[in-house]
């Protein structure tokens, strides 16, 4: 195999230069996260999710190693294998913790870095297969967190997997066995604890794996940037070390002080209380809910109440599913020659005043007791989310004027100031030396 930045970059160091020769590590760092890859000059700070959502893989991959040291996956004792790590583990408090709310603060940058795809058009072409690949990592995202919510075997971790597997029993013919298949019987115990303890474990290297094909996507096209405009000379980029790398740093400092605050301050802010008490199958909790991340799903899934031609339970899980599924057909959807939604004045106000506050409605209701007026509060944003994906954003695409793009990224920068070539533009055509 060869590589075409071979002739480009030459290590300096002698052991680094023999390693490169042999193993083309340097190389491979080089171009993908050093000075030998450039990047348009004019990323904002909504560019530092994706950075900060692989730092929150890591930071749940390292905590959720050790505390797997010290949990025992069955019925009888894990409630009391937790409870063993936050009272007899050395620092087990803060290892539970920090893996509990790493997990928020993971589906926190991973909404907002979506929401930045979505505004942003980083979905159109030629960056399909990124947008596809990261719509695999958010649903491989989704199954590990429901698995791992399950394990402390709590109340609201018993009556969580109860609920959301029996979703598939909604399915005909096929949904009670699909059912007793993940659970490994009638109803969650040890079989489910072992199986979602297991695959709890196994998920996040496959996260890990599917990140690593969603950046080599991302290296083909190039990084997407707030104008939508395509790189068309050297000057519109720099290179990503050490320009990129300090503004995420600065995006991680940010990030691990407000982790900080809630880990110390307030662990168990965003998770549920009935979940330290112990699993009693014949205690129903008077309000059953998930994690707060899955509760824009939740209330699709509940805000359907009336049968008609199939059980309201199966729209219900058809719904849900398909408002993510749906996200897949999003490049298709949306015809708009131009990227950004700065360019698009008719799309940023539905974007801003309809998807946004229709989501948020939608989390607040999911969360809410299931009954009026938060069912039918959830069957409007049900409605109105489902339209403005099939219906609003095809008709805007077709019928909106557009404004005038810049010429090139450095005429957005500059604000047609004198455009000179940076000196620190990255030129492929020439060797580089490091």
């Amino acid at each position: 195999m060869s590589f075409p930045w071979a002739e480009h970059y030459t290590p300096k160091m002698p052991l680094m230069r023999w390693l490169d020769e042999r193993l083309p590590l340097p190389r491979l760092v080089y171009n993908a996260v050093g000075a030998g890859y450039p990047v348009p000059r004019n990323l904002n700070y909504f560019w530092n999710f994706g950075v900060l959502a692989g730092f929150a893989l890591m930071l749940q991959i390292v905590t959720g190693i050790i505390l797997a040291m010290h949990y025992a996956p069955a019925g009888a004792i894990a409630f009391q294998s937790v409870e063993h790590i936050m009272r007899d583990v050395n620092q087990g408090w803060l290892l539970r913790y920090a893996h509990a709310n790493g997990a928020s603060f993971f589906f926190i940058v991973v909404y907002i870095h979506i929401f930045r795809g979505l505004f942003y058009g980083s979905y159109k072409a030629p960056r399909e297969m990124v947008w596809l690949l990261g719509l695999v990592i958010f649903l491989l995202m989704m199954a590990t967190a429901f698995m791992g919510y399950v394990l402390p075997w709590g109340q609201m971790s018993f009556w969580g997997a109860k609920v959301i597997t029996g979703l598939f029993g909604a399915i005909p013919l096929v949904g009670e066995p699909i059912q007793q298949w993940l659970l490994g019987g009638f109803a969650p115990d040890n079989a489910a604890l072992n199986r979602f303890f297991s695959l709890h474990y196994l998920l996040p290297f496959v996260i890990a794996g599917v990140i690593i094909l969603h950046i080599w996507a991302l290296h083909i096209p190039g990084s997407s940037n707030p104008t939508g405009v395509d790189v068309k000379a050297p000057q519109d980029t720099v290179p990503f070390h050490p320009y990129y790398t300090a503004k995420d740093g600065f995006g991680l400092g940010i990030f691990l002080i407000a982790y900080s605050l809630v880990l110390f301050f307030a662990p168990n802010y965003l998770g549920h209380a009935d979940n330290y008490i112990p699993a009693n199958p014949l205690s129903t909790p008077a309000h059953i809910v998930p994690e707060w991340y899955f509760w824009p799903f939740y209330a699709i899934l509940r805000a359907f109440t009336v049968d008609f031609i199939l059980p309201a339970k199966l729209w219900g899980v058809l719904a849900m599913f398909s408002a993510i599924l749906l996200l897949f057909f999003l490049p298709w959807l949306d015809k708009s020659p131009v990227r950004s939604g700065n360019y698009r004045p008719l799309f940023k106000k539905f974007f801003f005043f309809g998807l946004i506050p229709c989501v948020l409605i939608l989390g607040y209701c999911g969360g809410a007791p299931a009954e009026e007026p938060y069912v039918m509060i959830s069957q409007i944003a049900s409605a109105y989310y489902f339209a403005h994906f099939l219906i609003i954003l095809p008709l805007i695409s077709k019928f909106e004027r557009t404004l005038q793009l810049p010429n090139s990224i450095s005429e957005s920068v500059l604000h047609g100031e004198k455009q000179e070539a940076a000196p620190y533009g990255v030129d492929s055509t020439k060797p580089v030396t490091a």
